[in-house]
């Protein structure tokens, strides 16, 4: 027995009502693998159940207001989304694997051209320019109080949305930069009312939100991802002392109901500061040492093992590892990632990676009469024969509830052409398909 697999990394946690079978974490990536509607697609079900090994899966950030998403992001905003969500969740919990979806809302780092909304949400009139071009510097209003209160019951109904799909729970990021995270960050959140002013006054909206959520789907199926001092996408947070008190007042506020779980970002888990918030937030903690550093073997093992957290999440060696949990456990060599293919789209860089260095990643199987070209055909579609293709932009056309991924031959599993109507694009014989 090695000392890796000896490792406490590898026993059973229970948090909250959810138990895990081992303590690695599948971090949340955004990955923008969706339908141009938000809708998960049958390759989002693939690459989750690739990764089934992990003890839970965290996904991707998902959108619980239509005007908070990014391009490609998936949501949980209505039937549509929460029934493609459904293949997902059955998928991975067939293997014995909870699943959380992590409620992401972009606040100021998205803008109208992306979302197609004139309204932006933030907390405060303070332009994002991401100095690529992709959101330029644009002025939005505060978000008023029934704003916020609309906000705080979004994420509650994602949140019922997110258990009627089959997640075992939700996880509110409040980190990196996002909404949540913009009320908390002095920069981002300049209000006077009681959502700003005072460490205490910036951390409430996150805690209404939170508790809103409880209230919906119970706290022991809730968890908060968190980075103090971060200082990402314009939410800086460079006092030390403010930092602190902040992040206290926020876990303080939580102390009624605490959540399942805090999910910390942050390069020095077993510092003072992290631990002291561990100690004030009443639960389990989830650590991961952020964008700076990848969480490696050694550190996943020392942070549990030493006891710092309860468990380790790790993102970027699972993007290129989706048989992580069975590497680490046996020592075994790890493949580096594609870094140009993370926001891409497609299968390269996102299904298709070997596992345990020998072959591809084995595709998660449907059968036979699941499969998009037998939903065609059971549909009484005319659009596409059986082994003919969408081309890109007949797929674009589709109706939303239909529109297949880019590797698919038809709808995603579960779906089908309304009506057995064709769309406008592939006409009643199929002209559009790629040949």
């Amino acid at each position: 027995m090695t000392k890796a697999s000896a490792s406490k990394l590898w026993q059973p946690l229970t948090m909250g009502g959810t138990t895990l079978r081992n303590r690695l974490v599948l971090s949340p990536m955004t990955r923008r693998r969706a339908a141009a509607d938000g809708t998960p697609t049958a390759l989002m079900a693939e690459y989750y159940t690739q990764r089934a090994g992990f003890g839970l899966i965290v996904t991707e950030g998902l959108y619980p207001g239509p005007e908070g998403r990014d391009p490609n992001q998936p949501g949980l905003t209505g039937s549509t989304h929460t029934h493609g969500w459904s293949a997902v969740t059955r998928s991975v919990r067939a293997h014995g694997t909870p699943v959380f979806a992590q409620l992401m809302h972009a606040g100021r780092v998205t803008s109208p051209s992306i979302t197609g909304i004139d309204t932006v949400l933030a907390p405060s009139a303070v332009a994002y320019d991401d100095h690529h071009g992709h959101h330029p510097g644009r002025t939005m209003p505060e978000a008023t109080a029934a704003d916020i209160t609309h906000l705080v019951q979004a994420h509650a109904e994602a949140a019922r949305r997110a258990r009627r799909a089959g997640f075992d729970g939700v996880e509110l990021h409040a980190a990196n930069g996002y909404l949540l995270h913009q009320f908390l960050a002095p920069s981002t959140n300049l209000r006077t009312d009681k959502y700003g002013g005072s460490p205490r006054r910036r951390a409430r909206f996150v805690t209404e939100a939170v508790e809103a959520v409880a209230d919906a789907i119970g706290a022991n199926r809730v968890g908060i991802r968190i980075s103090p001092g971060a200082n990402i996408q314009g939410s800086l947070e460079t006092d030390e002392q403010d930092v602190s008190a902040t992040y206290t007042a926020l876990l303080e506020g939580l102390e009624s109901r605490p959540p399942a779980y805090v999910s910390m970002i942050h390069p020095t888990v077993k510092s003072g500061f992290v631990q002291e918030l561990r100690r004030r937030s009443g639960t389990h903690m989830i650590a991961n040492t952020g964008f700076s550093q990848v969480t490696d073997r050694h550190t996943a093992l020392e942070t549990v093992d030493a006891g710092h957290a309860d468990a380790v999440a790790v993102g970027r060696p699972a993007i290129s590892n989706p048989d992580l949990a069975q590497r680490r456990r046996h020592d075994r060599p790890e493949t580096a990632p594609i870094t140009e293919t993370f926001y891409t789209g497609g299968a390269r860089g996102y299904t298709g990676y070997p596992t345990d260095g020998v072959g591809e990643a084995r595709p998660v199987r449907r059968p036979s009469s699941e499969h998009p070209r037998h939903r065609l055909r059971a549909a009484g579609s005319p659009g596409l024969e059986p082994g003919r293709r969408l081309d890109a932009t007949c797929r674009e056309r589709l109706p939303a509830c239909v529109r297949p991924d880019a590797d698919a031959a038809g709808p995603a599993p579960g779906q089908s052409f309304s009506a057995g109507r064709p769309c406008a694009a592939c006409g009643p014989r199929g002209a559009g398909a790629a040949r």
